[in-house]
């Protein structure tokens, strides 16, 4: 391993003193090893956890996106039928419309057909009307002319 200063570190051979100095430093060596051997797995142990985390991460992802894609699935189709709906009734008012149309026509015509009925009947009736207002004149002068005769014939 390198040292801060980028220096290769080397262990130190164990000084020569005899006794308590050389077994601590062998154990500060050995510490040292240990504590290098712990960062080294503190590391990898990081270094796995992120990579789960973001394998999770991106399966989530993808989870989500998929369920988004989903409900957006669901939504076009809800909405799709109502114009789906929408538009079959629309069709059925237009054949009903044509339906009606037709039939106002024909109403239509029969309408005028009555009015002009109704007119002649009114027209005959009147000229009725005129006919006996003929009669009862010519009936008032035949009974004019017929007492002036019968008045002159008597005189």
């Amino acid at each position: 391993m390198n040292s801060p200063s980028g220096q290769s570190r080397q262990h130190l051979p164990a000084p020569r003193n005899r006794g308590k100095f050389q077994s601590e430093a062998e154990r500060l060596s050995a510490d040292v090893g240990g504590l290098e051997d712990s960062l080294f797995q503190m590391v990898n142990d990081h270094q796995y956890a992120s990579l789960k985390l973001r394998e999770n991460s991106e399966k989530a992802k993808k989870d989500a996106i998929q369920k988004a894609v989903r409900v957006s699935d669901l939504l076009v189709d809800a909405v799709n039928g109502g114009v789906q709906e929408s538009f079959v009734n629309q069709k059925l008012i237009e054949l009903e419309i044509r339906a009606l149309s037709t039939t106002i026509t024909r109403f239509m015509k029969q309408t005028d057909q009555w009015l002009a009925a109704t007119h002649a009947l009114n027209t005959a009736v009147k000229e009725i009307g005129d006919f006996e207002n003929w009669i009862k004149t010519i009936d008032f002068d035949c009974k004019s002319i017929t007492t002036a005769i019968h008045n002159i014939y008597q005189d």
